[in-house]
């Protein structure tokens, strides 16, 4: 139970520091300006939070450890593109 909280945990917060990481580039790349870099890390962070609350729901629809498991695959496939 800890060791799955604790992954869980691992890849929210490594998904989170690539998107910060990714943003120096971003604004060289774009030529964005300091209140479009604000856009992008609001904008994850309100499809994080959307996309919490719809995993919520289906979680209780299709089971929890079946929906985390199917994360745990589906996360690292995606993040990789």
């Amino acid at each position: 139970m800890v060791l799955a909280v604790f992954l869980g945990t691992f890849m929210s917060l490594l998904d989170v520091s690539v998107v910060n990481v990714a943003l120096p580039d971003m604004r060289l790349d774009l030529g964005a300006g300091f209140s479009t870099l604000q856009w992008v890390v609001d904008s994850y962070t309100l499809c994080l939070s959307a996309l919490i609350l719809s995993g919520g729901a289906l979680a209780d629809r299709f089971g929890r450890k079946r929906l985390y498991l199917g994360g745990l695959v589906v996360f690292p496939t995606w993040s990789g593109t």
